[in-house]
């Protein structure tokens, strides 16, 4: 459907379909079945400038926002959410940084991420604290111009082949949730160390790993914002990268689609192709419904993101709960249309039903996305 994209839009549409057709497409499965880190299409992408899309131009980047990053990772997730995932994994560390980093940490900093050279990667995530972000145990004592670090993230996007890490840990245990810091973490610093790659369901070809410090020292300047601020840090940065997580699960959808659509015409049973059976044209038909719709709440959420709007954490978590829910249930029912074939791996759409899964997992389970809304409704009526 019509957009209203602005030239500038579109030339970003057709680049990164562009590189996703002709460098992603071909190795996808060999990616997936090696789970290798996709590191030539990261520099692929780099030389696009395409990791610099939201970042300001006077930092390295091209000036634009949220709205044409997701048009990016909307177009990467249609060939491989495993190659996506770990291009925007890299905006999710870039976030905190971005959003309330000092003037001299977004000098240093976001022209490296920017131009692509080093990625980057968010670290909350503990054994214990998932969707409880507040229960994090991982600590910063300060010993004079210095932060010593100790404690474990786990399930970190990026974590071992990113460079600069965003990470929050708890500087005052007193203070609950409000005693959480933020802080930038070098890779190669001392005493920071990483755990086992991840094997997991899907998204193969991204690398999860636990980030490990022990006794890991950073200069106190490596602190984001001040004392107290780290869970605020986090919060705000998940409203900003959750309409990435949307754009993740319509791109992967769609891609769903367009394969069911192809093979559709293509299977002949009782001598016609199944595409002339109305059950099946209904299956379609639902998806390509959701799909435009998901797509639809995805852009506004984008756009609310870039506004600022009051109403962002709301729509953001409006947007990640529907897209990603429609991922699942289009690549389930992709599966469904290609019968036996779409349970191989000779197909592609056994690959998009397991990577679909996370999305309804990482950056906060649709559950909890459930909870955002329905407190923002509380919030609502109450005010009224």
């Amino acid at each position: 459907m019509e957009y209203g994209f602005t030239d500038e839009q579109k030339e970003i549409v057709e680049l990164t379909r562009k590189i996703a057709k002709e460098k992603i497409l071909p190795v996808r499965a060999e990616l997936d079945e090696t789970e290798t880190f996709p590191w030539d299409i990261m520099n692929i992408l780099a030389e696009a400038g395409l990791f610099g899309i939201y970042i300001p131009e006077q930092y390295g980047g091209l000036d634009f926002g949220n709205y044409e990053n997701c048009l990016a990772v909307e177009e990467l997730s249609r060939y491989c959410i495993g190659v996506s995932v770990s291009f925007a994994a890299s905006g999710l560390g870039c976030y905190p940084i971005l959003l309330y980093g000092s003037e001299d940490q977004k000098k240093k900093y976001l022209p490296l991420i920017a131009s692509g050279k080093k990625l980057a990667a968010f670290g909350i995530t503990e054994s214990s604290a998932g969707s409880d972000a507040a229960s994090i145990r991982m600590t910063a004592v300060k010993e004079g111009n210095e932060y010593v670090l100790n404690g474990v993230k786990q399930w970190i996007t990026n974590g071992g082949e990113a460079e600069i890490y965003s990470v929050v840990a708890i500087t005052n245990k007193s203070k609950g949730p409000r005693g959480a810091s933020a802080f930038i973490v070098e890779k190669d610093t001392p005493g920071f160390t990483f755990g086992k790659k991840e094997k997991k369901l899907g998204i193969r070809a991204s690398a999860t790993r636990e980030l490990v410090f022990e006794d890991c020292r950073i200069p106190a300047e490596n602190l984001i914002a001040k004392e107290g601020m780290g869970f605020i840090v986090a919060m705000k940065t998940f409203d900003q990268t959750r309409p990435g997580i949307a754009a993740q699960g319509v791109g992967l959808a769609q891609g769903a689609l367009d394969a069911a659509v192809e093979y559709a015409r293509e299977r002949v049973t009782f001598g016609k192709p199944i595409i002339s059976h109305q059950a099946v044209q209904h299956m379609l038909a639902d998806m390509a419904t959701q799909i435009e719709a998901a797509r639809a709440l995805m852009y506004l959420s984008a756009r609310t993101a870039d506004a600022r709007s009051k109403d962002l954490p709301k729509v953001s978590a409006m947007s990640k709960l529907f897209s990603t829910d429609v991922a699942m249930k289009v690549t389930t029912d992709v599966v469904q249309i290609f019968g036996g074939y779409g349970y191989t791996r000779d197909y592609p759409v056994e690959k998009m039903m397991r990577d679909a899964k996370i999305l309804q997992i990482y950056e906060g389970t649709n559950q909890i996305q459930r909870n955002v809304i329905g407190q923002y409704l509380i919030k609502e009526s109450a005010s009224k």
